[in-house]
């Protein structure tokens, strides 16, 4: 265990292959299973206000493989959907057993990766906004939007890369080959550095994205699994690649979309997007039941 500010978070490291996974419990009274919040690749410093709302359970979050303080052995390679998902289970099987996940963006992805991979680790999922490239119908030009934001960052470092990556994820509608090819932004118009570090194992713009936006479910898996799989979107996200990632997964699944309050990271306060993370717990606690 390892020590924390907050009396409440007890912090924990598992030496798993490839990477030291970190994550926090905080003790409920009640005894339900434990709620995991889940992302990719926010780790779990984002999930503090959701986290809050929650008091009475006891609540799971972690910091995936090469992201804050879970360490990659090699940051040179990319992570996939299946290892992430095999460190969860890592996780749950710690902390005690089945568990009920909220996963936002790629931890979405990923989340569907533990359904199929470990059918008995999640009662309910929650799978919010999953950047599944791969799923929407005009696939071909998403993917290779998705390919542009990694060949910007590979070739001019992280601030044009950011500024690409953000200029995608904003996009409104199915990608056209003429969107997808175009160039990275000026990083300047985003508030981006322009001076280029030479780094080049970014966690999200490296280690991720390309593993993440073109995985395949194996969707008979995740049919087939015991777990209740819940698609859901923002109300103010709608269009974008993400929210559209979550009406394919409920398309697959052949059940509607959960609508909830704000965007894609609707659960937290932040000064790119307005939220109201009380609403969103409010509403993630219905759709848990």
């Amino acid at each position: 265990m390892t020590a924390t500010t907050d009396p409440a978070l007890e912090s924990h490291t598992l030496q798993l292959p490839g990477a030291s996974i970190v994550y926090d419990v905080r003790q409920g009274s009640s005894t339900d299973l434990p709620l995991m919040l889940i992302g990719s690749p926010m780790g779990a410093s984002g999930f503090a206000q959701l986290a809050s709302h929650f008091a009475d359970r006891t609540v799971v979050t972690y910091d995936p493989r090469g992201v804050e303080r879970s360490v990659k052995e090699d940051p040179t390679t990319q992570s996939t959907p299946e290892q992430h998902a095999d460190d969860l289970h890592a996780v749950i099987r710690a902390v005690g057993g089945k568990v009920d996940v909220f996963a936002n963006s790629g931890g979405a992805v990923n989340a569907l990766a533990l359904v199929a991979r470990h059918p008995n680790d999640v009662r309910t999922l929650v799978a919010h906004e999953p950047p599944l490239a791969s799923q929407v119908a005009d696939r071909d030009a998403a993917l290779v939007a998705c390919q542009a934001v990694a060949k910007s960052y590979q070739q001019q470092g992280f601030g044009a890369g950011m500024a690409h990556f953000i200029v995608v994820v904003a996009h409104k509608g199915p990608f056209t080959p003429e969107v997808a090819a175009m160039p990275a932004p000026d990083p300047q118009m985003f508030g981006m550095p322009t001076a280029d570090d030479g780094v080049r194992t970014d966690p999200l713009l490296f280690q991720n994205i390309i593993s993440c936006t073109h995985y395949e479910p194996d969707w008979d898996a995740v049919r087939a699994a015991p777990t209740r799989v819940v698609a859901a979107a923002g109300t103010t996200s709608e269009g974008t690649l993400a929210n559209r990632g979550a009406h394919a997964t409920a398309e697959q699944l052949a059940q509607r979309v959960e609508v909830f309050p704000g965007g894609h990271g609707g659960f937290q306060d932040s000064e790119w997007e307005p939220a109201d993370p009380a609403a969103f717990a409010g509403r993630l606690r219905g759709v848990l039941g």
